[in-house]
């Protein structure tokens, strides 16, 4: 099981408000911890903690924060609405489109997905795959 995902930034401010514009929406909460960002998804008193958390750091090393060549973090939307929402709100808080919204054909036929890069470079996916919703040959 992953326990968290992290990733690298040099503005934290520019993160918060990239990553504030859609994680809320997915239900993640904000703390702030010694000036980096953790996003965690709401734990009901006596039951073991929602994984994976998705922390926001500048790095421990003092270097720039560099994205990962083919390393990327997908988040569940609950609908195809909810990922084309979240991914203009992504954008207009500072993000870049690194695919738009839609049916890939490399995946099965009910998976939506939208691509952004954070203002850091690192590449984030917001999907569905509702079942209940139309699919891609449909």
């Amino acid at each position: 099981m992953i326990a968290y995902v992290t990733v690298g930034a040099d503005d934290i401010i520019c993160a918060e408000r990239f990553y504030s514009a859609f994680l809320p929406a997915l239900g993640y909460g904000l703390k702030r911890f010694h000036g980096d960002l953790s996003y965690m998804l709401p734990v009901e008193p006596g039951q073991s903690p929602v994984l994976p958390d998705f922390y926001v750091k500048s790095p421990f090393d003092g270097r720039p924060a560099l994205a990962g060549n083919g390393t990327m973090t997908a988040f569940d939307a609950r609908s195809q609405k909810q990922v084309r929402d979240l991914h203009s709100a992504a954008l207009a808080a500072g993000g870049f489109d690194a695919g738009q919204p839609g049916f890939r054909d490399a995946y099965g036929p009910h998976f939506y997905v939208g691509y952004l890069r954070d203002p850091h470079g690192n590449k984030i996916a917001l999907f569905s795959s509702n079942p209940d919703e139309p699919g891609r040959d449909g």
